[in-house]
Parts: C-alpha cells; structure tokens; sequence
C-alpha cells in the first residue's frame, strides 16, 4: 500500500475525529439502537433503521479513518529542510503579478486540504506549479480563468 502523505496536524485531527467516533458516537448509536429495540416491532421501526443507518455511516468514517492513518506518513513541517525550496507542509507567501494581492498557502494532504484556510492540497494545479520552486521564482498556474502567475515571496517551514 502506498503511504498518503499529511502533516502532523491533519493527522492529529484526524485521530481527533477517530478517538469521537469511538468514545462518543459508536456508545451513542449502540444506546439507539437498543432503545428502539425495546419499542418492540422492528420491521416497522423507522427509529431502528435510522439508528442502524447511523452506525453504518459510523463503522465506515471509523475503518476509513483507521485506514488513511495506517497508510500516512506523517510530516511535521517545522522538522523538514528543503533548502528554501517549496515541498509538502511549505508555507508559501505569493504575491499576484497581475493584481500584487498576497495569499499564504500551506501545501498539505488531501484530507487536510481548505483553500478558505489556506490549505491545499499536494495535488492540486497551484501546489504541483509550486514544487520545487523557491523564493524569487515565478510560478505559472492553469487556473479557470486562464494562466496565473504568482513571485514566490517567502517559503516557510511552520
């Protein structure tokens, strides 16, 4: 199996979200489902069949979580040395040629990925465009309104 690479706060929140699902969620739904089996007939329980459809969708986000965990390697972008150069867990300044606006961008796993907090994923067209660049470079990216060209203004390892 591959490894899926996240940093070590998508991974910590991730855990979160597993160690919710098993202490909070999974005793909750287990609780339903017992209650609405107390009510007695369950062919025609629409209180049971939404309790078993809820563990089903807890069981699958448990087993999905267990799985990407499995498979991550964990990166803590504070321990990484590239040299200045942009790699996965890069906080990266840039600044617009067009219009000079400036965006931060963390480049992170997909599961991490939020471009509205500044997250994006390692596979998206602007990440693959910053790659390997450092501070100075001009970073050229096919966006639906055309091509976009960015200055590498800081690269931080944060």
């Amino acid at each position: 199996m591959a490894t899926i690479p996240i940093t070590k706060k998508g991974a910590e929140k991730l855990k979160a979200e597993l160690h919710q699902l098993k202490t909070v969620e999974r005793p909750h739904v287990i609780n339903l489902i017992s209650e609405a089996r107390a009510q007695g007939d369950l062919s025609e329980n629409a209180e049971y069949d939404a309790a078993k459809d809820k563990q089903g969708f807890v069981e699958g986000r448990i087993q999905e979580i267990e799985g990407k965990l499995s498979a991550a390697q964990v990166i803590d972008p504070a321990e990484v040395d590239a040299g200045g150069k942009v790699v996965f867990g890069s906080t990266i300044e840039l600044e617009d040629e067009d219009s000079g606006d400036k965006v931060t961008y963390q480049i992170v796993g997909e599961d991490e990925a939020d471009i509205k907090l500044g997250l994006v994923n390692i596979s998206s067209p602007i990440a693959r465009a910053l790659i390997g660049k450092g501070e100075g470079d001009t970073a050229e990216v096919q966006a639906p309104g055309g091509i976009k060209r960015y200055e590498i203004i800081a690269v931080m390892y944060i």
